[in-house]
């Protein structure tokens, strides 16, 4: 194939996925969403949370419920074939389904109820229902931040996420690819200034 043929290919890839992003995480067959990993999770919720604060709302949320509807289509049909009435309706629907703190957007634990995911690393970490308490949680920080700085750096991370998760009685669970993995998930939500290290701010939330 020619450079150009390449390129001509991979725009037209490119294309189809920006038609309807939620597309590919459907079984072609059966049209249901296919188990996400928790890198496959973020990329849903980067590609929808455009400003990055947080929150899928207004126009990002417009955005998600037609792709995510009309994407269950087997013709490959646009987003702009959900009508606005039908939108309408629509997010009524879902937000009373999964808006848990109706606040009218959705947050990252909302949209983890929705996608179907191959094991949900957010309550993985217990967001709904963290460590007994702070006091643990800042035990382990401790240990991690060393010289008090308030920030972990992401080699580091990998093992106060293991520690973090042996407290949860969850560790069992989790091969060393996907600490790998999980590290990479929790730079990916709460490294919100992108140094690739956590402060404690950060993860606070």
């Amino acid at each position: 194939m020619t450079a150009q043929a390449e390129q001509t290919n991979a725009k037209r890839l490119n294309l189809e996925k920006a038609t309807n992003f939620m597309r590919q995480y459907r079984d072609p067959d059966s049209r249901e969403l296919k188990k996400l990993s928790a890198n496959q999770f973020m990329e849903v919720w980067s590609h929808y949370d455009k400003d990055g604060n947080g929150y899928i709302e207004g126009t990002e949320l417009d955005g998600f419920l037609r792709e995510f509807v009309s994407s269950a289509n087997a013709t490959d049909i646009g987003p702009e074939a959900v009508s606005d009435d039908m939108l309408v309706e629509l997010k009524a629907c879902f937000m009373e389904a999964y808006d848990d703190n109706q606040d009218g957007k959705i947050d990252i634990r909302e949209l983890a109820q929705l996608l179907p995911m191959e094991e949900n690393f957010l309550l993985l970490f217990r967001f709904d229902n963290p460590l007994e308490s702070s006091v643990e949680f800042m035990k382990i920080w401790r240990e991690y931040d060393t010289d008090g700085s308030g920030y972990i750096e992401a080699d580091e991370l990998k093992n106060f996420l293991r520690d973090l998760l042996k407290e949860a009685k969850k560790i069992n669970d989790v091969s060393e690819d996907k600490l790998i993995e999980y590290t990479d998930t929790m730079l990916q939500v709460f490294d919100s200034n992108k140094d690739g290290r956590l402060q404690l701010s950060e993860m606070a939330k």
